[in-house]
């Protein structure tokens, strides 16, 4: 299994390169050469698996056995999830009328991300040992990725971590889970600007190719294949879930909704559905409605600013992950991708080709929330159910409320509710807050400044160069010394 660029630009790559890559080198993103087709044998065997179960079987299919072998890549997946609260890792909740909630915010941060950050961070401590070799990891957070990334490498020698949060789009408990990390390889930066604004310094950093090659600069946003690749399997569990059966003539269909921002869940499933797996997909937005614009009409294009809404991490103008999608529907033209995504970074807009269009509005519905429906979706979970939900799983939930169904549903929940008190109160519920996210409020925090005006990715560049020199010092004094 080997990996390629959206845009066609560089070589193929085996999963290592592609792990340890931020953008490929054109500009693109990395995507499996070809997708695994599953049969209706190898669906009736996975049916009874459990989730880790599952996750190890797909991570098998796209990571080589020669560069990983199957019982290592079982005990690293093991590792990764043993920090999670629940004993099935994952776990659905049955609620009224058919309203099926995933619960994928079991981890230590309360957020989806930690289960494919979990994995990759286990997964890089495997090559990054047999190498002695140290990484720099650059993330922009809008606001779980951050805290996922940081505990799935907090303390680990051979990496460093720098992640920009925008002050002020997060919310007090994600801000806090990212700030009171005091480790040393742990480097905060907290930037007046938005989530978009935030990615310009990363990209700018990952395309001067010299300084991200000498420094090992790498990704763990959703750029990052790793995160796509165990993230496919919780569309396999929820349809195993949520599926009467799988012994009529034809396999039943499950109908996934999901809460999206940068893409990366969404491109997921969309490979999940290419794989095989009998699932209709919904992606549903919040006021940012970027990807719902380009769904229902083409129309790829940023609007002229960034709303805040109450589901803060899905606040995002320039959902990178599109490109994936487009990649795939388009029958892997790399030629036509490049095209299309260099036009979009010059103008902001962009009219997808006809052809294009149709298959995407064949592959995914969509539905955009605003604060109020999220609010109103909120309200009524608790009042039908006595069941609290994030505002993130509120947008999921809000399709469920509005549109009929006639075939069993599933809503991914990227997030607890306990992480977003305030949009808790705006609906007027009661926060049930966990001890542990209590505790941060007395923690003591650190974080450096981005100002505007700065050159931020100057000052990423400082403090970049100045921790790589601190670990060669460190290297130097800790090999073995010549007689």
């Amino acid at each position: 299994m080997e990996y390629v660029s959206t845009r066609g630009g560089t070589g193929a790559v085996d999963f290592e390169g592609a792990l340890f890559s931020g953008y490929a080198p054109d500009g693109g993103l990395f995507m499996p050469q070809r997708i695994p087709s599953l049969d209706r044998d190898i669906l009736q065997r996975w049916s009874t698996l459990s989730y880790p179960e599952l996750v190890k079987e797909l991570c098998s299919l796209f990571v080589p056995a020669t560069l990983v072998p199957r019982n290592a890549l079982n005990e690293l997946i093991d590792k990764a999830f043993s920090r999670f609260r629940h004993k099935n890792v994952v776990h659905l909740s049955r609620l009224k009328d058919g309203l099926n909630i995933l619960e994928l915010w079991h981890g230590v941060t309360y957020a989806f991300k930690d289960l494919s950050l979990s994995c990759t961070g286990q997964f890089l401590q495997y090559f990054l040992e047999k190498k002695r070799k140290h990484v720099n990891i650059l993330v922009g957070t809008s606001g779980d990725t951050g805290s996922s990334a940081i505990e799935s490498v907090r303390g680990q020698k051979n990496v460093d971590i720098f992640v920009l949060l925008p002050k002020g789009f997060c919310t007090q408990i994600q801000e806090l889970q990212m700030t009171t990390v005091i480790e040393d390889n742990v480097h905060v930066f907290a930037a007046h600007g938005n989530s978009d604004e935030i990615d310009e310094p990363i990209k700018e950093l990952f395309a001067d190719v010299d300084f991200a090659g000498k420094y090992n600069l790498m990704s763990l946003n959703s750029v990052n294949w790793s995160r796509i690749m165990v993230q496919i399997a919780h569309y396999f569990y929820a349809y195993f879930q949520c599926t009467p059966s799988l012994d009529t003539t034809q396999l039943p269909i499950v109908e996934i909704v999901v809460p999206t921002g940068g893409g990366g869940n969404i491109t997921a499933g969309c490979i999940a559905q290419k794989m095989g797996l009998p699932v209709r997909l919904i992606t549903v937005v919040n006021s940012n409605d970027i990807i719902h614009r380009t769904v229902q009409h083409g129309d790829f294009s940023v609007a002229e600013s960034v709303k805040a809404t109450l589901a803060s991490a899905m606040d995002i103008q320039e959902p990178y992950n599109v490109e994936r999608i487009l990649w795939l529907l388009s029958g892997s033209d790399s030629h036509l991708i490049k095209t299309l995504m260099e036009q979009f970074n010059i103008s902001k807009r962009l009219k997808l080709p006809e052809d294009l269009h149709r298959k995407l509005s064949e592959t995914l519905g969509s539905c955009s929330a605003s604060d109020q429906d999220i609010v109103g979706a909120m309200r009524r979970c608790w009042e039908e159910n006595q069941y609290l939900l994030c505002p993130h799983s509120a947008v999921a939930a809000h399709y469920h409320f509005s549109q009929p169904h006639s075939i069993p549903r599933c809503c991914l929940a990227p997030a607890s509710a306990a992480k977003f008190q305030d949009a808790l109160l705006r609906a007027g519920l009661v926060p049930q807050i966990p001890p542990e996210i209590t505790a941060l409020t007395a923690m003591e925090t650190r974080s450096t400044p981005l100002e505007r005006g700065q050159d931020w990715a100057q000052v990423l560049r400082g403090r970049i160069e100045a921790v790589a020199q601190q670990w060669e010092a460190q290297m130097g004094r800790s090999a073995p010394q010549g007689r």
